[in-house]
């Protein structure tokens, strides 16, 4: 505390991660500190988040949204298209169970593949497991197109990473394989025209980002589509699966938001 006393002011720069212990550590330690700023274009949601938050940085205040910045013309225009994939019944036990399935199956993994292949422009499509979904999607992707396909995960270095943004600025024929872990905040990517979810998620947070990276504007660029893949794995009058729930989830973070959207 002795040695933060110096600071008058603190900026939170994606302040929905100050509720993380370490950067809660240096909140706790500014208590001198008159001027407190948090900016963030997501909060997830949760009461107790939003406390956390409320005591580090004060009451939140919502200036904008995406819609209106998108009405305004700051944001490129977004259109979500949820495509629902019909599977043979199959029940699991747990959620990580459902998951590895997905990442397994290769009749889904060539829909997604011929699909970003077909989509006109550049294509980010987020997977959430390396091994187990993105490096399958880049071998499926390997042998239909001859497009450019860049694979973006954790152990690809910061300098490769910056490669594949030059290149995508100044081109617009490639296909990006990336993890929700690198790609969904943060990248500033401005020449996106289509994202495709090939993972499912019920993160609030990581629903948002991840779509915020296709709503930079460029000259040539003023709208962006969203391709979210759910999956129903039902059986006649059962019950949804663990992820078609989790595409409920995300059905509410549009309204909430008025993004356009269908299925």
């Amino acid at each position: 505390k002795g040695w933060y006393r110096q600071f008058d002011g603190v900026i939170g720069d994606e302040c929905h991660n100050f509720k993380a212990k370490c950067l809660g550590g240096i909140m706790k330690k500014l208590p001198d500190a008159k001027w407190r700023y948090g900016f963030t274009g997501t909060l997830d949601g949760k009461n107790v988040h939003k406390l956390i938050l409320e005591g580090h940085f004060g009451p939140v205040y919502k200036t904008t949204s995406s819609s209106d910045l998108m009405e305004k013309g700051f944001l490129a225009k977004l259109k979500v298209e949820i495509i629902q994939l019909k599977h043979n019944p199959e029940s699991f036990s747990n959620y990580n169970e459902e998951i590895e399935r997905i990442g397994l199956l290769q009749e889904r993994n060539d829909f997604i593949c011929k699909l970003a292949h077909d989509l006109k422009g550049n294509v980010l499509v987020l997977f959430a497991r390396i091994e187990g979904h993105g490096i399958p999607l880049a071998e499926t992707l390997d042998q239909i197109t001859d497009r450019p396909v860049h694979l973006i995960h954790g152990e690809v270095d910061v300098q490769t990473r910056e490669e594949v943004r030059s290149i995508c600025e100044k081109s617009d024929n490639n296909i990006i394989l990336g993890s929700y872990g690198t790609m969904s905040t943060g990248v500033n990517i401005k020449n996106l025209h289509h994202v495709v979810f090939a993972s499912p998620s019920k993160s609030r947070i990581r629903v948002l980002q991840s779509i915020g990276r296709g709503l930079r504007k460029t000259k040539m660029k003023d709208k962006v589509k969203l391709y979210d893949i759910a999956d129903d794995f039902r059986k006649p009058h059962g019950k949804n699966n663990f992820t078609l729930n989790h595409l409920a989830e995300r059905i509410k973070y549009y309204c909430d938001e008025n993004f356009e959207y269908r299925t």
